[in-house]
Order: structure tokens, then sequence, then C-alpha cells
């Protein structure tokens, strides 16, 4: 059989595969996609032998990355992956794991499950997680449910130093239910406590803060959390993992519910995603937490042993009675954010935070010193910090990229009057000879 009964493009046969599905030319066929948006032509390459496809793509691939040095965060940052982490997640017991309902064959990532909410405990400083959402921002969303159901109120107050994706989340979950959102717009990029004051009344269910916020200030909202709860609203905090190793956890702080994306613990940034998102509350909030949540029994024998514990899954069949209508949750993701955790402990956590805060400061040492730039010191930074620069943030930004260098995060798009701000990013990754070169080709762009 040659080649022909498997690449029909003689006219003929093209004429009769268009008669088979009842339409009389190839434009009838893409008659519904615009005009402008029709290749002209696809001028597609001979054919290639998979091994020859694979080098093409990875060549291609490779233009994408080569040479590129970040210095862009906003939720998704470029950290250390210890190799241990694909290691043992690669494993096939863990890599193929179906969800666990049947606990009597699920013990291994009912297990890892347990010890990973175990984790997030720990880091957070409260009583009790779930076993990880989507992501960081479907986070603060369920978070703010969870507010509604426990509290009985209809009204959230979100501090607009929140990241902007996950302020845009959490409006889109809320957007037909009967809730209002209050955002209050910042203050020097910090919360701005007196309009948060004029915010509260008796409907709000609760307060989302982050911490560090968007702008990368640090804060401390012990003493706000006090006068919250004299409200009868609950604090919402969300969090910037790798922070915590410094940084005093939201229990410390007196908050009910913490979340956070968990992309920089083990995950790589793969282009957005996938990543996890967790959740930990206070205990007398556990009936209100959305997805699984894995528990510790023993069976008959008096042998320990896992299971999902206080609902039967998180595919509730009386939807009137859910707590979420999620329908998965980034297991795999969340193992590895395990797996990295305890690869680097207590002691190595609080290293790798001093690793990204020092290097942050040298950054902002440097950068203020080029004519022009200022550094924003309304407070405390962790790895990130703004800068204002005396030409449009967004012009620069897309200048030095030609260059190879992501030097950071404009904020005109999600601010007002903030076209000459950028947030810069700094992790472990970055070396000095790395951050020397920022600074070099800042003040050259600027300069020139």
């Amino acid at each position: 059989m040659n080649d022909s009964h498997f690449c029909p493009h003689t006219p003929e046969e093209m004429r009769e595969m268009l008669s088979v599905i009842g339409v009389g030319s190839v434009e009838e066929l893409f008659a519904s996609i615009p005009e402008q948006l029709r290749a002209k032509t696809f001028n597609l390459p001979p054919g290639m032998s998979e091994f020859e496809t694979l080098a093409r793509m990875q060549a291609v691939a490779g233009d994408n990355i080569r040479g590129m040095v970040p210095f862009i965060g906003g939720g998704a940052y470029d950290h250390l992956i210890p190799s241990v982490v694909s290691h043992l997640a690669g494993r096939s017991e863990f890599y193929t794991a179906y969800t666990p309902y049947q606990p009597e064959c699920s013990q291994g990532t009912l297990q890892a499950l347990f010890e990973y909410q175990t984790a997030i405990c720990r880091l957070t400083g409260l009583d009790v997680s779930n076993a990880s959402l989507y992501d960081g921002a479907t986070a603060c969303a369920e978070s703010a449910m969870m507010a509604l159901r426990i509290t009985g109120r209809r009204k959230i107050v979100v501090d607009g130093c929140v990241n902007p994706f996950s302020r845009q989340v959490l409006k889109t979950y809320l957007y037909n239910l009967d809730v209002d959102v209050i955002e209050l717009p910042p203050l020097d990029g910090m919360l701005n406590r007196s309009g948060l004051a004029g915010a509260l009344d008796e409907d709000v269910a609760a307060v989302l803060l982050q911490n560090p916020n968007f702008f990368g200030s640090v804060d401390d909202f012990s003493a706000l959390a006090d006068q919250l709860h004299q409200r009868g609203a609950l604090l919402i905090a969300s969090v910037y993992p790798i922070s915590l190793g410094l940084l005093k956890s939201p229990g410390e702080m007196g908050a009910d519910i913490a979340v956070g994306d968990g992309q920089s613990l083990g995950n790589p940034l793969s282009f957005g995603g996938p990543s996890f998102g967790f959740i930990a509350a206070r205990k007398s909030h556990i009936r209100n937490m959305p997805g699984r949540i894995v528990g510790e029994t023993v069976d008959k024998q008096g042998r320990r042993g896992f299971v999902l514990t206080l609902q039967a899954r998180e595919q509730h069949i009386k939807r009137h009675k859910a707590t979420s209508n999620i329908c998965s949750n980034q297991g795999l993701c969340a193992l590895r954010g395990l797996i990295f955790l305890s690869s680097l402990g207590k002691t190595g956590l609080l290293d790798l935070a001093r690793l990204n805060r020092d290097k942050a400061e040298y950054a902002k040492a440097r950068l203020a010193e080029i004519p022009g730039v200022t550094v924003l010191q309304s407070a405390h930074t962790f790895n990130e910090f703004t800068v204002a620069l005396p030409r449009p943030a967004r012009e620069v930004v897309s200048s030095l990229l030609e260059k190879g260098i992501a030097a950071g995060v404009p904020l005109a798009e999600y601010y007002r009057d903030s076209e000459l701000l950028m947030v810069v990013t700094v992790t472990e990754k970055r070396s000095r000879k790395e951050i020397d070169t920022l600074a070099r080709a800042l003040e050259a762009e600027l300069c020139s």
C-alpha cells in the first residue's frame, strides 16, 4: 500500500474528503474562522523522523530560555529543586496513582498526603490542612468561601496589595453569588489600615491579606487579627511559603486561614503550571474546608492506617451541602512540595530564606546606586522589592528582555499611576555576577 492512501493531497482526493463531511471547499470548511485569524501558509518543513523532530523541538525550546536571567516573580519563582524531589516523585507508585477513594489499596498515597498536611500545618503554624488545591489563586477563593460558610456573612474585604491574579480569580468565583467584594487601594505599597477600619462592619466575613505582598513589602498582622476577631470577622493570610523560613507564620499572627501557592516548593515553572495550592486553618473550621482531608486511624488489628475523613469524597452528591465542587487535586505536585520541605528540614528552610533575603538586599543596594532609580523603602522586604524608574517600566523591561535579562514585573498593568514602578525578584539562584549584570544593563539603558 503506498503513501497516497494515508496522505490524500491530490485535488480529487481533497474533493472526495470534503464531500464526505458535507462541504464544497476548504474555504467553506474554515468559514467560521475570521479571515484575519487564518494562516496564509503553514510553511511546513519536509517530514522528519521521531528523533529528528525531538531534536528540532528541543532547539526551538532552547531559544526561549537560552541566556535569559529572570528577576521576575509575582507568584511564580525560579528556585532550586533538589534532585531527590523528581527522583522520588517520579516513582511509578506515586506518578501513576489514582484518587485514593479505596484506602485498602491506597495506603502509600494516603500516607504521603497525610504527611503533606502535617508539613503544611507546621509551615503555617495552624492546626489542620487539606490534601491540596489547584493553585494559590483558587486557594484564596476557596478560603473566602470558607469564611462565608463559617460566619454566615456576605462581604469579603481584600487588600489591593494581594496578587492581582488571585483577586481576579476570587471575584470570578464570587461573581454570581450574593456577596460583596470590597477592594482596598494600596497605600505606598502597603495595606491601607485606615481604609480597612472604615470598611469593617457587621457584614464582613473575612479580610484577605498577603505577606509579603505583591509589592514585596513585609507586614505583621497580629494586632489586626485581634481587631477582626472582636468584630466577628476572620483573617485570611496569603503567604509565600519560602518566606516562612524567616517571617512570622500566619498562626503566630493570629490568622484563621492561611493559603498560598506551592510552586516554589519543588515545582518547576513549566510555563505557568501545574502547581498546587495549600490551605490550612484552625481546627474549629475543619468541617468547612474544601477538598480532601486525610486522617490517621487503626484497623481491627490495631495497625496504623490512613483514610479520607470527615467527608466521603470531594465530589459531593448533595451539592447544596458541599464545601466545594473540586473534582480532583494536585496530589503529585503536593507530593513534590512535601519531599522538598522534608529534604530541607527546618534549618535548611531557614538557610534558603536567608539566601533569598540577603541576595535581594544586595540587589537593592546595587540598583539604588543607579542615577534616577529609587528603591521604595516603605517596609522591610523578603526577596521582592519595588523600584521607581525615570522612564516607563514597561519600555525598560521590554528593552532589557532583548538583551537576555527579565528585569522585573511592570506594575502599570495592575495599578493606576504606576507607569514608572517595577517589582524585582531575587531568589537563591541569582548570583552576584547576574545581579551586577542587571545593574549595569539597567544603568546603560536609562542613560542611553
